[in-house]
């Protein structure tokens, strides 16, 4: 459960109730979202041409080099994103402004009260909820994020999407997808629908099986990386050409494969039109809170270096080592769920960090600071337990990385006065 709190009071009353789903009914499968939906009016059926994205890593930053493109087109785009980092109206940005207060306590309401005694999830009423206010506001295109997987996810109802994509794949999740990266591929490549662009990267070979028996089963165009299009650096070319990329305003190598994966779904749909100029204004132009974020000056930072990283698994560490590699080695600040590799992810990171401290997840079931703190010091850091973060970050020199947890980067954003907009 995501904690949701809201400073409107209808907002919270909304929100206590969505708290009140058991997390028991947070079970995959689109029986409950289609009967919640059909209740509602089907709302999904009445949306603005839909961009799918899936993936384990990357999709949020994806579906932000999506966003960017299309408003530098001069249109607009709706976006259903998760989770929330600081405030539950971040998930759903209406014709490219975060939904209000007032309509979005009216719109959990109705699906709140359509739901009944569906058993619906906190995630399958929030989808319901961003549809209807999707469906009732104009737009140009609709930008859809997978929540869990794909086949089974809640998002997955959308009859003929203009495009899918799926970004980076990892371990994660294992409860709901399987051990293995092909079931985990499997899943992903599940929002796949006849005729319509499945736009990829490559992957190792177990995904890749997985994938394509999967398009093969639907009969979806899959657009794969290396054959329909291909990122050489900061080249993008496809069918239709060679683009020379500026730089991400996202930091990371492995934000060009991102922007690239945004381009490519673009390029090969034919409901939203993007001109080759906004393409390149987006790659410099997206924003993405919490992706080896630089925190401005505040409460928390002060006049500190301090990057913040929601990443919680080892492809996200992978990405976020090979980000930091010839940079100063930054202080780790780390705090992560109980479920989640803590292990993995810190083997990962330890050559690119001077030392860590462990914090405790706010909230949230989290691995104990103590235990993080041993598993650093066997991988030859120096580390200790904290409190929290202010407390961890008192008396580092030098630069500093907070990491771990999206959860626990809402919670450095809301002390720092940097709730994303």
């Amino acid at each position: 459960m995501d904690f949701a709190r809201s400073s409107d009071p209808a907002v919270q009353r909304q929100l206590d109730r969505l708290a009140a789903l058991s997390p028991g009914r947070d079970i995959l499968g689109l029986e409950r979202i289609t009967a919640l939906l059909g209740q509602l009016g089907n709302p999904e059926r009445r949306l603005p041409p839909v961009l799918h994205v899936a993936g384990t890593n990357g999709k949020g930053s994806t579906c932000a080099f999506l966003r960017a493109a299309i408003e530098a087109a001069g249109l607009s785009a709706h976006v259903y994103t998760s989770p929330h980092l600081v405030r539950f109206n971040e998930r759903i940005r209406v014709a490219g402004t975060l939904i209000g207060d007032e309509a979005l306590a009216a719109l959990l309401e109705e699906a709140l009260d359509a739901a009944g005694d569906l058993g619906a999830s906190f995630f399958e009423v929030t989808t319901a909820a961003a549809f209807l206010a999707f469906a009732r506001t104009p737009a140009d295109a609709c930008i859809v994020e997978v929540g869990l997987g794909g086949r089974l996810d809640a998002t997955n109802v959308i009859p003929r999407p203009a495009a899918c994509g799926i970004a980076a794949l990892g371990i994660d999740h294992q409860a709901f997808l399987g051990e293995r990266l092909g079931q985990i591929a499997s899943e992903k490549a599940g929002i796949a629908r006849p005729g319509v662009p499945l736009v990829t990267l490559a992957y190792p070979d177990a995904a890749e099986e997985s994938i394509e028996a999967t398009v093969a089963a639907t009969g979806a165009v899959r657009l794969k990386q290396g054959e329909a299009w291909s990122m050489e650096g900061q080249t993008y070319r496809d069918g239709f050409g060679a683009l020379e990329l500026p730089a991400p305003a996202l930091p990371g190598a492995h934000q060009l494969l991102n922007a690239g994966l945004a381009i490519a779904m673009l390029r090969h749909q034919g409901a939203i039109l993007v001109p080759k100029t906004a393409l390149l204004r987006s790659v410099s132009g997206a924003r993405w809170p919490a992706r080896l974020q630089r925190l401005a000056p505040g409460p928390l930072a002060g006049s500190r270096v301090v990057w913040l990283d929601g990443g919680h698994n080892e492809s996200a560490a992978q990405a976020l080592a090979g980000a930091l590699a010839g940079r100063a080695k930054p202080h780790l600040i780390l705090g992560m769920l109980a479920n989640k590799d803590a292990a993995g992810f810190l083997r990962l990171l330890a050559p690119v960090v001077r030392s860590v401290r462990a914090v405790p997840v706010p909230d949230h079931e989290h691995h104990a600071p103590e235990e993080l703190g041993r598993l650093a010091r066997e991988l030859g850091l120096e580390a200790r337990a904290c409190a929290g973060v202010p407390s961890a970050l008192a008396g580092l020199d030098g630069p500093v990385l907070i990491a771990g947890s999206l959860y626990l980067a809402g919670a450095v954003l809301a002390l720092n006065g940097e709730a994303p907009q």
